[in-house]
């Protein structure tokens, strides 16, 4: 027989014991975002897979914003966050932090996510594009490379929280950060 846990016996970290907790060596960098709820949504799978930080480029609205609270939940509290000009520069100031910089995006020589393993000990970074754009041709230039996600249906994308949701996931099945 399942019974639901009920919240507190979830044993979930206050947003205080979060900052201080070890954290997956990701950071995610979203690309120009419009969407309040998909920037919320993102910073919520942050939260839930403890990723080292987001990274908020161009048009993306941060926090505090009741649009993405309403589906961050407080986890804009939680994550760390930061706002860039542009997603190139962050790009660029990441690389030169020591991370691996992986465009997510169809491309020609992408490499399919299935395929992809992170190495243990490497700090990565992930991009993710506007809805309707994607990410930045020159973004996807100056990475290390891309990933794709295999889609097997008439749409050529994936929503973007969704998509933050699948990567993010991926990562966490190959880290072994949590005890």
């Amino acid at each position: 027989m399942f019974r639901k846990l009920k919240i507190t016996e979830m044993q979930r970290l206050t947003a205080d014991e979060f900052h201080v907790a070890s954290k997956m060596p990701l950071v995610v960098v979203l690309d120009s975002v419009r969407s309040l709820y998909n920037v919320g949504s993102v910073l919520r799978t942050c939260d839930a897979f403890r990723v080292e930080k987001l990274i908020m480029c161009g048009i993306t609205a941060t926090p505090p914003n009741v649009e993405i609270h309403k589906t961050a939940l407080g986890a804009e509290d939680s994550v760390e966050w930061q706002h860039s000009d542009d997603a190139l520069t962050a790009v660029d100031t990441l690389r030169a932090q020591g991370y691996t910089v992986l465009a997510m995006e169809q491309c020609e020589g992408s490499t399919k996510l299935p395929a992809f393993v992170p190495e243990a000990g490497r700090k990565y970074a992930v991009v993710l594009g506007n809805e309707v754009h994607g990410v930045q041709q020159a973004v996807i230039d100056a990475a290390d490379g891309c990933r794709e996600i295999p889609q097997y249906g008439t749409k050529h994308s994936l929503n973007v929280s969704v998509t933050a949701g699948i990567i993010i996931h991926h990562f966490a099945l190959h880290q072994h950060f949590l005890s």
